[in-house]
């Protein structure tokens, strides 16, 4: 069952977004995903023995709604709300991933050389997929948040801290793309 036959326009998102923001800062909360991997791991009691882990995940318990609704949300969107033959690509990236053996979207969201389960097969991709897992973990510790969190939320609190957090990601993410990505590939 399809319900609409093409993405939704930015404004939509964006409303909505800055609507969830509004509210989450009306009641006081914070909003950040990588801050659920923490609750999740204090649930397991894995505190007793790690002192980052002990603290009161109950005061969090809201912010895993979030996660949760953000995996419906994003399921939902894939599946009934959007259509992917609408993602254009300039000719000149598509002939730039294909040196790099990775294919164009032909109508996906997401390249299969990517994201396809054949990734699963490749100990080169299991060891990239581990080590990203690895880095990502260790910068959204180390920034205090993950980019959902300081792009989002501590961007529209004005928070010093999240514009320096945000402008790292994206440096970071122009270094990957730019340098390290083709190396891998």
């Amino acid at each position: 069952m399809e319900f609409i036959t093409h993405t939704w326009h930015w404004s939509v998102a964006g409303f909505l977004i800055a609507a969830i923001m509004l509210t989450l800062n009306y009641f006081g909360k914070v909003f950040g995903m990588s801050s659920n991997l923490r609750s999740l791991c204090s649930m397991t009691g894995v505190g007793k023995k790690v002192p980052f882990f002990d603290w009161d995940w109950k005061s969090q318990r809201w912010n895993l709604a979030v996660v949760l609704g953000a995996m419906l949300g994003g399921y939902v969107a894939v599946h009934f709300l959007s259509d992917a033959s609408n993602v254009a690509l300039n000719p000149k990236t598509i002939e730039q991933l294909a040196a790099m053996g990775i294919d164009a979207p032909n109508g996906k969201l997401l390249p299969d050389a990517l994201f396809g389960n054949q990734i699963f097969e490749s100990p080169k991709m299991i060891l990239i997929l581990l080590g990203g897992g690895l880095l990502i973990g260790f910068g959204s510790r180390y920034a205090g948040g993950c980019t959902s969190g300081h792009a989002i939320a501590g961007m529209s609190n004005l928070q010093i801290p999240s514009l320096k957090a945000v402008i790292g990601f994206f440096v970071g993410g122009l270094i990957m793309a730019h340098f390290i990505l083709p190396l891998l590939f």
